[in-house]
């Protein structure tokens, strides 16, 4: 596992923000840093910017030319503090940064993999499940991570801005009384100003079968800075549940501790979901790291996704069997609130299915045989009345 690089001397991350801020023209100022809305104006977007930040290699410099006409970069200067400028293979780095492995389109890759267009009742709107919806707000994120699902629509400029689209969303849903689970997603929600987030959050919970309101949001990661508790009175105000987004312990910084802890002291419930990506977090020791740092913020480990198909990710995606290895890895070897759910998100819009090592060797005549984490067996008989 790879040492976090970033300093924990107060003086040396002043020297790094200092850094920083000098691409951009500008002297390193504490509370500007602070102000998320400097973060968004100050994201690394361009080739001639991450010459800079990182020591690249030809691989970073042909992935940073072409990603102008395929998938868009960003990355604040928060994350971006967090990159080794001179390591690779960073684990930080390979999630944000562009490399020409991206044009390589390997068997099984797909655009829209987990077939969410085809469910679409209209632009912006995804209906596969019986009693929930997906609802994407906006087409930005704070940073763009290079597995996005969705990178045919998000930072392309395709999605409506949601105004035009809110009327006809909540029609849909005031139709359809199955539904009572709607999650946000995008790009991402929590970049919407308190206002508008409200109004939207307003309008879903005012429909009498909504009973669920989530938001899906890697702000907490890319941008700490936007939880303030106004946000976090927004939230609490309408009973969310906020699914976050951590693939790396290194994420877990004292500006996302505090973040954090302002949510869930406002009692927004945190979860987390993580994407298994090479290089980044297929060991053992390194999700572990990962998900007791989530536990010590409060964020309880939710999903371990399988990284899904996209086209232009085989570079980052490890085999099932890996995954499979993994979850044995930490299943009876942690506390068990460490241990999220695999899940494969079936390509082709077969929806999340769960994938463990089988654990029923047989069931017969109410006498069940059971292999633990250990690869032991025992025995479970069911009450006389079932059997």
């Amino acid at each position: 596992m790879k040492e976090n690089t970033v300093p924990a001397d107060p003086l040396k991350r002043s020297a790094r923000r200092e850094e920083i801020c000098r691409i951009f023209g500008e002297s390193y100022d504490r509370a500007r840093w602070n102000d998320w809305r400097w973060q968004m104006h100050h994201r690394f977007i361009k080739p001639e910017q991450f010459k800079q930040l990182l020591r690249l290699t030809g691989a970073e410099r042909r992935g940073l030319a072409m990603s102008q006409e395929k998938f868009a970069v960003a990355v604040t200067p928060h994350f971006a503090e967090l990159i080794d400028p001179n390591d690779p293979s960073c684990p930080i780095r390979l999630q944000v940064v562009p490399r020409e492995e991206e044009l390589l389109v390997g068997p099984g890759d797909m655009t829209d993999p987990c077939g969410e267009d085809h469910d679409s009742p209209m632009p912006g709107l995804v209906h596969r499940y019986p009693d929930r919806v997906l609802l994407l707000a906006l087409d930005t994120c704070a940073a763009y991570c290079r597995y996005c699902t969705r990178s045919r629509l998000v930072s392309q400029g395709g999605l409506d801005p949601l105004p035009r689209r809110v009327d006809a969303i909540v029609a849909y849903l005031e139709q359809h009384t199955e539904v009572r689970d709607v999650l946000l997603s995008g790009g991402d929600p929590l970049l919407m100003s308190d206002d508008r987030l409200d109004d939207l959050l307003g309008r879903l919970s005012a429909i009498p079968h909504i009973e669920f309101l989530r938001i899906g949001s890697r702000v907490p990661s890319f941008l700490p800075q936007r939880v303030t508790p106004e946000l976090v009175a927004v939230l609490r105000k309408h009973r969310v549940w906020l699914s976050l987004h951590f693939c790396h312990a290194r994420e877990i910084t004292p500006e996302v501790a505090r973040a954090c802890d302002l949510l869930a002291d406002g009692g927004i419930p945190l979860g987390s979901q993580t994407v298994l990506l090479r290089g980044v977090n297929d060991d053992v020791q390194t999700l572990k790291d990962l998900f007791h740092a989530l536990l010590r913020v409060r964020v309880r480990p939710y999903y371990l996704y399988q990284c899904d198909p996209v086209v232009g990710t085989g570079h980052l995606r490890t085999s099932v069997h890996r995954g499979m290895e993994l979850m044995n890895g930490l299943r009876g070897h942690t506390t068990g609130y460490a241990v999220p759910t695999y899940v494969i998100d079936a390509p082709g819009g077969g929806g999340k299915v769960p994938i463990q090592a089988e654990t029923i060797l047989d069931y017969q005549n109410g006498h069940v045989s059971l292999r633990n984490w250990a690869g032991q067996a025992y025995s479970y008989v069911d009450p006389a009345e079932h059997a």
